[in-house]
Order: C-alpha cells, then sequence, then structure tokens
C-alpha cells in the first residue's frame, strides 16, 4: 500500500536484531520498504543470523557483542562496506548514530540500559521494548525524554496496550491500570508443585513465543512485576494504581479505568505484530494482515487474582517499587542472575525469588541514584552473586 507521499520515509536503528521482538520489527519493516529504512542493526552472538539481517536490509553499521564475533563479522562482510562495531561501546556508538529518527530497543535486560541514554541524548525518539531500562533507569530515563523533547513509545503487549487506551484522553482522570497476566505455564501450582517443576516445563508458555529469559520471568511472575514497575515509570502513576489481574485468555492486553468508572481495554490475538507496527507508525495505525480476533470463537474471557504467595516474584517487585531509588535496580540484577542460573540448571525454581529476595534484603538504598549509580549497584550485584 502507498499512502501518496503523506508520510516521510523513517531511519530506523534496531537494537536486538536477531531476538523474538527483533526478527518480528524487521518483518513488519519488510512490508513497507518506502516507508522505512534500517541504517544499524546490533545483535548478541547470533552471527549467522545478523548476517543475513545485514545483507538483506543493508544498513550501514551493524554491532555484536564480543569482539570474537565482531571479527568474524568483518571478515564475511567485508564485500558489502558495513561498518561493525562490538560489545558495550558498540551499543552506545550504534545508539548515537547521526541520521536515525527512532531507535528501537528490543534488547534483553539491563544491557538495554546505556543504549537508550545514548539514544535520547542525541535527541531520538525511542521505541522500547526492553522494560528494564525503566526498571532500572527510572525517572532519569524519562526527564531525559522529557528534556530532550523526544518520545518513547512502548511495544510490550501491555504497555503499548494502555499506550493506546490513553490516546485523546486527560491522564489526570486516570483512577488505575490494570496489567493483564497470562498466568504462564504454572498458574495455579501451589509451593509444593512449583518445587518440581523442570526447566522445559518453564520455558513452554501457553500463549506467547518469546525468548528464554522473558519466558522464565513468565513463569515466575517476575515479568508482570518489571511491567509494574515500568508502567510506573512510563505512566507517572502510583503503585497502587496499578493492578494485575490474570486473564488466562491473553485476549485483553490491558485496561484503563478513569475516574468516572469507564474502562477501556485494548483486545487483540496474542501476536506482538500489532504494537510493533503501532510503535513503527505512531501517532497513525495501518492496515495489516495480522490475524483478527474471531468473536465466534472468542466466547469466554476470564480473569482471577495472582497468587502473591506461590509466585512472590510479583511482590518482590511491588516491594522494590514502594522502596524506590536504587532498589529496582538490585531487584533487577538479582533477577537476572537467577533466571540464568536456573536456565543452566544450576538452581531450582524457587530459588529464583529466595535469591532475589536474599539480594535487595541486603541493599541500602540510594534514593536519588545518578546514572553511574545505578550502573555501579547493578555490577555490584552482579559480582556478588556470580562469585
Amino acid at each position: 500500500m502507498d499512502f501518496g507521499g503523506k508520510y516521510n520515509r523513517k531511519n530506523l536503528i534496531l537494537l536486538g536484531s536477531t531476538g523474538s521482538i527483533g526478527t518480528q520489527t524487521l518483518s513488519v519493516v519488510e512490508k513497507w520498504p518506502q516507508y522505512f529504512s534500517i541504517i544499524a542493526l546490533a545483535a548478541g552472538t547470533n552471527i549467522k543470523l545478523l548476517e543475513e539481517q545485514a545483507r538483506k536490509y543493508k544498513p550501514s553499521f551493524v554491532s555484536a557483542a564480543r569482539e570474537k564475533e565482531a571479527e568474524e563479522l568483518r571478515k564475511n562482510l567485508k564485500d558489502t562496506g558495513i561498518k561493525v562495531f562490538c560489545g558495550e561501546e558498540g551499543l552506545w556508538e550504534i545508539a548515537s548514530l547521526p541520521g536515525a529518527d527512532w531507535v528501537i530497543n528490543a534488547l534483553v535486560g539491563f544491557d538495554g540500559l546505556k543504549p537508550t541514554v545514548a539514544a535520547l541524548r542525541q535527541g531520538k525518539n525511542v521505541a522500547l521494548a526492553n522494560k528494564e531500562t525503566l526498571v532500572a533507569g527510572g525517572k532519569l530515563i524519562m526527564d531525559l525524554a522529557e528534556e530532550k523533547g523526544v518520545t518513547i513509545v512502548p511495544i510490550d503487549s501491555e504497555h503499548s496496550a494502555i499506550f493506546q487506551c490513553l490516546q485523546g484522553e486527560n491522564r489526570e482522570r486516570v483512577s488505575k491500570i490494570i496489567l493483564t497476566a497470562s498466568g504462564g505455564p504454572f498458574r495455579g501450582f501451589t509451593l509444593e508443585e512449583l518445587s518440581r517443576v523442570t526447566l522445559a516445563q518453564a520455558l513452554k508458555h501457553p500463549n506467547w513465543v518469546m525468548g528464554r529469559k522473558i519466558t522464565i520471568d513468565s513463569a515466575t511472575l517476575m515479568n508482570k512485576g518489571l511491567e509494574v514497575l515500568e508502567a510506573q515509570i512510563l505512566f507517572g502513576l502510583n503503585l497502587e494504581q496499578i493492578e494485575v489481574l490474570v486473564h488466562p485468555q491473553s485476549i485483553i492486553h490491558s485496561m484503563v479505568e478513569f475516574v468516572d468508572g469507564s474502562v477501556i481495554a485494548q483486545l487483540g490475538v496474542p501476536d506482538m505484530g500489532v504494537p510493533i507496527q503501532y510503535a513503527l507508525t505512531y501517532p497513525d495505525r495501518w492496515p495489516n494482515s495480522f490475524e483478527r480476533l474471531n468473536w465466534q470463537e472468542t466466547r469466554k474471557l476470564t480473569f482471577e487474582m495472582p497468587d502473591l504467595e506461590s509466585f512472590s516474584c510479583l511482590k518482590l517487585a511491588y516491594e522494590a517499587g514502594k522502596a524506590g531509588g536504587t532498589m529496582p535496580a538490585v531487584m533487577n540484577a538479582a533477577n537476572e542472575i537467577a533466571v540464568n542460573m536456573f536456565l543452566e540448571n544450576r538452581i531450582s525454581f524457587l530459588d529464583i525469588p529466595r535469591i532475589i529476595k536474599q539480594t535487595v534484603n541486603k541493599h541500602k538504598v540510594i534514593s536519588r541514584p545518578s546514572l553511574s549509580d545505578i550502573i555501579r549497584v547493578d555490577r555490584e550485584v552482579r559480582e556478588q552473586l556470580i562469585s
């Protein structure tokens, strides 16, 4: 479809291009070649796919996680003229490149914080799928965006839903927001049952196809905890205004309740293509061929409150948010290390919240942290847990 010159071409930088969100973003971009141009790609260690993406989308720059992979990419892409960066510095360079309108941050974990800061400092709009940026960076990130006069558009399905529900609304009239959760693969499990779950079981999400880390976070409900803290910062709310509701069908992606009792919800099939495209085309909506809801088959929508005793990660996230300051960053770092240990079969499923709780209980909060404070406490937590 051609919009007859109504829209200017957008130059994009995509961070996390080989992951689930990254590959789906490129699928959306591919449908609109006249309106989107990829000028840079950054990924981790999947350089085979990164090379394929580089040859297909022809960016001027790419970045890999380590020098070993970067050197191999330089050799393999020698005929293309593409410049190759690597590591943390590479991400910063890529996110700071001139000529880009938007940076799409689809990185996993705390690694997404610095590139977001780099993009915002250069006055770039950010489409954000990296919730840890706001969990760890907090108000510092939103203040920077306001200072530079740029936009942050969420890609996570829940935050995209809230963002869409708030279009044209007075945010001061919001009573609360309701983040829906599928409940993950272990919905209804007792603590005793959770003590026996396996890694293979935890990686089988009932509704969504996601990366390994976020899939485990969904199983523990920490993903919903991170989303609570992200929503608090992104929408300028108090924690008391953010409610989590388990909705196993994943049809309602989230809701906003206003002071007059009206509730606006955003619904759709569980497909990340819609929030990704909305972020890329914001503030407009473009047509697509994504699956639509079949209302004749959608006969039952159910809801229940989350079990905070069996899934204590969600409770830990609320507590970290109430403590504020550096506490969310500490909680996030502990979770990332614990999840990685579980993925390596070094700890049990219930060890994840145990490790997080022990870590946050030791931390002395810095109430108004700088970026360097946040980076330092994150590093200290990781070193403590890895040693």
